[in-house]
């Protein structure tokens, strides 16, 4: 290893001897070149070098050469202030690129399949311009023959760089055969082609011979439209007599660039269906190309693209949803229904949505249609001071309209949970109450009768509305409490925040039924267990009681839920935390024993043994404290976690 260190470094003392005899760098400065070299070197000589070796290797070279260059200009600006002749270019101007390149060499030899070093190398290449890339490029296609990026960029370099449009036009077709049933392949290839082709006819209207290009540009028509006003300024130096005839004779002349392009684009779009049939995404972006290009029978091969989507993909919601959005003047704003053409755009989204569900009856198809319409409705109507939703003149005929398509999901068979939820909380807005609950009864009596989100939806409206109509009465809390019961006896709801806070406030002041609601909450918590992470029931219990109802109920609570099978370790810290901010006398040896029990099932947790060590510390004895630290040492095998806590 030491002898090939050697060996290298002794092979860079020529370059080196360069650079300190030009006064670009000083001798102390060559030996921390020297120095931070061999540790590279020997980095590399490892057994099982990394690529991070390499790449800090590169990194520092980089640098290094950067350095090299702006000292060079500096001693080149102090000689010519001299009047002494500038620096001739010498063999330490191109030993920084070379030792690069011979690291980037070795890495991926070392790495041949980690693409993101080859891509770096590259670019290395192509940003120094030293006659390397062709050979890389060979390289790294003969490595890595199926990866489409590869041959992609192989082609850009042959054709922006290389200016070589034959060479990129035959790696394309190598990297189609190679990889076949590349989207990213075919797209770029036509790209380039039509590329390629409007160059061509770039060229042709520079010598006069033609006008135009083959790319859709508006400012093309103002622009005509402002020379044909001005087109006194425009007369030709040679016009003859003549020149009329020979524009109407240049206007019947067959455009012989787009219709190439249009022959072109026709074979590619072919081949391309051939070999991926089923992706929908390449047909949309060849239709995005046909409709920013100026070619032969663009209209038609839109119109051929567009049969062609309807005929593959018409039993696929991802196509009538693009299809739906296309009819959009901006595809990203919901149009404005107060307007003409907001309505306009509205109804022919409508009337794509509805041969849709006829095509293709299911969820995603329906929820794609509920999801629009009400996008359409919530942005031209506002929440009353009663809760429900005030539509606008034109809303109301949307809402209508959606209140069908979810009664047709529904006979369909094709209404999920989040569907059913927005059925009913629709009829609820609009201040529909009974009707809401009606529907949702059915629901959940029906085929949802598992379903959480409705069950929990359809309890916290019934508390919502008998917290806002003021009309508590026995009768309303029984209801509440009987769909409670049912609601705890089918799903789990232990961690349902919103549902259990808006129990305990409803019920508060009623002891036969929070009694009753408790014990209901610990039946809860025996089905689903304790939470520690997230909404915690029981803590939130705990606290209920303790703010309203003292500390020593509080405590009697807690020990009935520390009682209930796997109450986790979230419940004893919290139950901790209360006893020590409670600040009652028995509060420390309440702790204790906390702390105790829950070490009895989290025995692992250093948390629990640095709060527990902590809390000893302030407010216990030195024994105590140590008793703590042993029994931490002894159960963890390092204490050193515990020492943390003291500083």
């Amino acid at each position: 290893m030491a002898d090939v260190v050697q060996l290298r470094l002794e092979r860079m003392i020529p370059d080196l001897d360069d650079l300190e005899k030009r006064g670009i760098f000083n001798s102390r400065e060559i030996n921390e070149i020297v120095k931070k070299r061999r540790k590279f070197e020997y980095r590399l000589q490892r057994p099982s070098p990394l690529k991070q070796d390499f790449l800090d290797y590169i990194d520092y070279e980089k640098q290094l050469d950067r350095l090299r260059l702006l000292r060079k200009k500096s001693v080149s600006r102090e000689l010519k202030d001299k009047g002494n002749k500038k620096l001739k270019k010498s063999r330490s101007d191109v030993a920084g690129v070379r030792r690069i390149i011979e690291i980037y060499r070795i890495a991926t030899s070392r790495f041949k399949g980690d693409l993101d070093i080859w891509f770096q190398y590259l670019e290395f290449c192509k940003e120094k311009n030293n006659g390397r890339m062709k050979k890389v490029l060979g390289q790294v296609i003969r490595f890595h023959p199926k990866i489409p990026a590869v041959w992609i960029y192989a082609a850009a370099w042959e054709f922006d760089h290389n200016l070589n449009a034959k060479a990129a036009h035959v790696l394309m077709q190598m990297g189609l055969r190679s990889c076949p049933t590349s989207e990213d392949l075919w797209v770029e290839f036509l790209r380039m082609e039509l590329t390629c082709l409007n160059k061509l006819k770039t060229r042709k209207v520079i010598l006069g011979e033609d006008d135009g290009t083959l790319i859709h540009d508006n400012k093309d028509v103002e622009a005509k439209q402002w020379q044909d006003e001005n087109k006194d300024l425009f007369m030709s130096i040679d016009e003859v007599e003549g020149e009329g005839a020979q524009k109407e004779e240049s206007s019947k002349k067959l455009d012989v660039f787009r219709e190439q392009g249009f022959k072109l684009f026709q074979k590619i779009y072919e081949g391309a269906n051939d070999a991926i049939p089923s992706s929908f995404g390449l047909r949309k972006k060849f239709l995005e190309i046909v409709e920013v290009t100026d070619l032969a029978h663009s209209e038609e091969m839109r119109a051929a693209i567009l049969a062609d989507m309807r005929r593959d993909f018409s039993n696929e919601p991802e196509y009538w949803s693009w299809l739906a959005q296309i009819k959009l003047k901006d595809p990203q704003c919901t149009p404005d229904i107060s307007t003409d053409s907001g309505r306009s755009q509205v109804e022919e989204v409508i009337k794509v949505y509805e041969e849709a569900i006829q095509s293709i009856s299911s969820v995603a198809m329906f929820d794609m249609y509920v999801k629009f319409l009400s996008e359409v409705i919530s942005l031209k109507g506002e929440i009353g001071s009663s809760g429900c939703f005030i539509a606008s003149k034109h809303a109301g005929d949307y809402i209508s309209h959606l209140i069908k398509v979810l009664e047709k999901a529904d006979t369909l068979g094709c209404l999920d949970e989040d569907l059913a939820c927005q059925f009913v909380m629709l009829y609820k807005n609009r201040g529909k109450f009974d009707e809401a609950m009606k529907l949702a009864e059915s629901f959940c009596e029906g085929k949802y009768s598992d379903s959480r989100q409705l069950w929990v939806l359809r309890v916290t409206e019934q508390m919502k509305h008998i917290k806002e109509s003021g009309t508590s009465c026995k009768a309303h809390l029984s209801s509440i409490f009987d769909l409670l019961k049912r609601l705890v006896k089918k799903v789990a709801v232990s961690d349902d925040e919103g549902l259990w806070v808006m129990a305990l406030e409803l019920f508060a002041n009623d002891k036969k039924y929070f009694g009753k609601l408790v014990d209901l909450a610990f039946v809860s918590l025996a089905k689903d267990g304790g939470q520690d992470e997230g909404f915690s029931l029981s803590a939130f219990l705990v606290n209920f009681i303790w703010q309203n109802n003292g500390i020593q109920q509080a405590r009697d609570f807690y020990k009935r839920i520390l009682n209930l099978p796997h109450p986790g370790v979230a419940i004893h810290k919290h139950c901790i935390e209360l006893e020590i901010s409670s600040g009652d006398k028995d509060s420390l040896s309440n702790a204790r024993k906390l702390y105790e029990c829950a070490l009895g099932t989290g025995s692992e947790d250093i948390s629990l043994w640095q709060e527990y060590y902590s809390m000893e510390t302030q407010l216990g004895t030195s024994e105590s404290a140590n008793a703590v630290y042993w029994r931490a040492k002894k159960t963890l095998g390092d204490a050193s976690v515990l020492a943390a806590v003291v500083q």
